[in-house]
């Protein structure tokens, strides 16, 4: 089965006077740099003219002060992080794109995954289109240039594409004189909007609007367009659907920061829900509950305060050193965790400790995590994991293994209780997840929980044109 896909963070700005919107964009893809360490680029228009600079690398080691010079200042800036799976090293894949067409320029940021892509690209190859990536990105920047030759506007170009993608896909856009944002009608990945002064701003998260001093106005909707140029803003929603929505719920469990609101609801109560929710049906007696750093540490907070077990530090952040979860390799996952994080003796040493985590996938992380705490003295461990288990893969931008690398997949609960080493072992339950928002009722993705795919994904796994299949 092929690699699943990865996720990414995208960023846009439109200024009504020229300034220096590359830097905003460079401290928006700080505030976005969890959502994707393998590249990242920026790209300035001025007068209809687009700089580019993209590289393999942190934010802070692609961008430094001649680099961000270099773009210069402009009216419009787009910005990516990339967050790559075995084999994706290369810098042709790093965002944004950008393509020089008869009818001008565009540059595309793209956050998700489409199912159809073979297919689609498949179609532009039979008519002649050359590929410089591997990426979804670039299919459909194509398909939306197709869609231009034969409409009035980049907007109707844009619409009119998004009629033939499927899947999960939230984009930021650039033409020489427009900036545009557009999310899949289910509304898989995160999308919102924020202005400052007479400049907007588009971004993946709103802790990227924060960080650049915006205020939050919305969520982009499913299956919206907004398109932001010199007459102000103006949206449509052609794609839009009052039905159900597919928001992915692994981004309240885990990779979206938990400073964030995400279609209205905050990752951090999200969070400290599903603590909670563990508490009440997976109680334990116990003198300390800990968090694995970063994302359970809200949900760890829910669970002390539900069950009355005090709260403590357990363990120790390498705040330097990315996301286990996004290494490149199973080796180095496993070598990353050593100086990741370390046990904090005092208040583990002695104790029964509530561990909470955010999710179980291969279980090689959560053994070395329970070695560690092992060793600094914990005289019962409990873990409690915020998620189901993971029993089938994503085809909408998250990176969760094939099912056979799924530990859930070969062992039970009791069986991966024995092999990572811990006292006790609980999951969220599957009916426990429409609890963690507000606005669950219209509808989340659990696919990788339940196998109930939102859309039809029977050709989602196949790319034929493609030895190792990226993004």
């Amino acid at each position: 089965m092929a690699k699943i896909h990865e996720e990414c963070g995208v960023f846009g700005i439109y200024s009504p006077d020229i300034s220096d919107v590359a830097d905003d964009a460079y401290y928006a893809l700080f505030a976005l740099q969890h959502r994707g360490q393998e590249s990242c680029g920026i790209v300035v228009n001025k007068a209809g003219v687009m700089n580019s600079h993209r590289d393999l690398g942190l934010v802070n080691d692609v961008f430094n002060h001649q680099t961000l010079s270099a773009l210069g200042q402009g009216h419009i800036a787009v910005g990516h992080v990339r967050y790559g799976t075995a084999d994706t090293g290369k810098r042709r894949n790093a965002q944004p794109l950008t393509i020089n067409h008869i009818k001008g320029s565009l540059a595309v940021a793209h956050n998700g995954s489409l199912t159809n892509m073979a297919s689609l690209r498949r179609e532009l190859e039979l008519t002649g289109s050359i590929f410089h990536t591997t990426s979804d990105a670039e299919v459909i920047a194509y398909h939306i240039i197709k869609q231009r030759l034969n409409s009035d506007s980049i907007e109707q170009a844009v619409i009119r594409a998004m009629s033939v993608l499927q899947g999960a896909y939230s984009l930021v856009l650039m033409s020489p004189r427009k900036l545009i944002g557009a999310r899949d009608s289910l509304g898989f990945r995160p999308l919102c909007l924020g202005q400052r002064g007479g400049a907007f701003m588009l971004a993946s998260e709103s802790c990227a609007l924060d960080a650049v001093g915006a205020h939050f106005l919305r969520d982009v909707a499913p299956g919206e367009v907004v398109v932001i140029d010199e007459n102000g803003l103006r949206s449509f929603t052609e794609h839009c659907h009052s039905g159900a929505k597919a928001m992915c719920v692994f981004e309240y469990i885990y990779f979206a920061r938990p400073d964030s609101t995400l279609d209205g609801d905050s990752v951090h109560r999200a969070r400290q829900r599903a603590g909670a929710l563990l508490a009440q049906t997976h109680p334990v007696e116990a003198d300390v509950v800990i968090g694995v750093p970063d994302s359970g540490i809200d949900a760890a907070l829910g669970y002390a305060r539900q069950s009355g077990i005090p709260y403590g530090i357990g363990l120790i952040k390498n705040k330097y050193i990315g996301r286990t979860f996004i290494q490149n390799t199973q080796q180095q996952r496993e070598d990353s965790v050593r100086i990741k994080l370390n046990a904090l003796h005092s208040t583990v040493y002695g104790k029964r400790v509530v561990l909470i985590d955010d999710s179980i996938v291969r279980g090689t992380t959560s053994a070395r995590l329970v070695k560690l705490l092992r060793e600094a003295g914990v005289s019962e461990l409990h873990m409690r994991i915020c998620s189901p288990p993971f029993l089938y893969p994503c085809y909408f931008g998250t990176d969760v293994d094939s099912q056979d690398k799924l530990i859930a997949c070969r062992h039970n609960v009791e069986e991966i209780k024995q092999i990572i080493g811990v006292d006790t072992l609980a999951y969220l339950k599957i009916e426990d997840l429409p609890q963690l928002t507000e606005s669950y009722q219209a509808g989340f993705c659990h696919a990788c929980f339940s196998g109930q795919y939102p859309v039809d994904v029977s050709k989602a796994g196949v790319r034929n044109w493609l030895e190792k299949p990226i993004m």
